[in-house]
């Protein structure tokens, strides 16, 4: 039997995935027969050990990669792919490097640079436009390439492990910023993590993904007030309970 994470009531879905597997070659099957709705507007967050497929699934989505089997519905617009190294051109400003996402849309060159300025301003790095990517500190970085992310203007951002190598103070700075600018945009976020409070800090929702081949084995709603803080009693204990579930499955992987 199928494991289904359902989708929040509220919203209509602007992912559906159904029946989904890909599988690599002969041997490697990196998701089996995965059924997900992900909500518009949702926060979802997706966890599970390394190499169960939560890149891949991003990939899916966002139309880099074909699955082998079912099918992948991307409804709520466009989609843009965020991953964990800013990935910046060393030669191009923080402003021009937004302003390449711009110029690959058409948008003029006076309308770029006002929007670039807009956009960073929104990341909070008002100011720091024109220093290179090896003037920024790595949670800076991290921020423009966020900002040149929103300059697609997407309506689905999907982000895979975007802070995870960043300490633990700027990790939670840059929390309170994308929390900010979900709430403010309406964007649905398809969260990528191996850490558990961090999805438990950020999500409307957990799955958490078998060890490979990937199935969806458990879904947690996350009923806790925002803001949150990822230190508080409330974040911690379902970060425990979803870990309890994440060494569950490791362990029968491992048996």
């Amino acid at each position: 039997m199928t494991a289904v994470a359902e989708p929040l009531l509220d919203v209509l879905p602007a992912v559906r995935l159904s029946g989904i597997a890909k599988r690599y070659g002969n041997a490697t099957v990196a998701l089996d027969d995965v059924t997900l709705e992900v909500g518009r507007g949702e926060f979802l967050c997706i966890v599970g050990a390394s190499g169960c497929g939560k890149s891949t699934l991003l990939n899916l989505i966002a139309g880099l990669d074909q699955p082998t089997a079912g099918q992948v519905e991307v409804t709520g617009g466009r989609a843009t792919l965020l991953f964990q190294e800013a990935a910046l051109f060393p030669w191009l400003t923080a402003s021009l490097n937004i302003e390449l996402a711009l110029r690959l849309r058409g948008v003029a060159r006076q309308e770029r640079r006002e929007r670039a300025e807009e956009l960073l301003e929104r990341v909070h790095l008002a100011g720091m436009g024109d220093r290179r990517p090896h003037e920024l500190s790595g949670g800076m970085r991290q921020r423009v390439a966020l900002a040149r992310a929103l300059a697609q203007e997407p309506e689905i951002l999907l982000m895979d492990e975007p802070f995870g190598a960043l300490d633990a103070m700027t990790r939670d700075l840059l929390h309170d910023e994308l929390e900010r600018i979900w709430a403010a945009s309406g964007l649905t976020v398809v969260f990528v993590t191996h850490n558990v409070r961090e999805a438990a800090r950020l999500g409307d929702r957990i799955v958490l993904l078998t060890s490979r081949p990937g199935r969806v084995a458990q879904t947690f709603d996350v009923d806790i007030t925002r803001p949150r803080r990822i230190e508080s009693p409330e974040v911690a204990s379902l970060a425990a309970n979803v870990t309890a579930a994440l060494r569950a499955e490791v362990r029968r992987h491992g048996s």
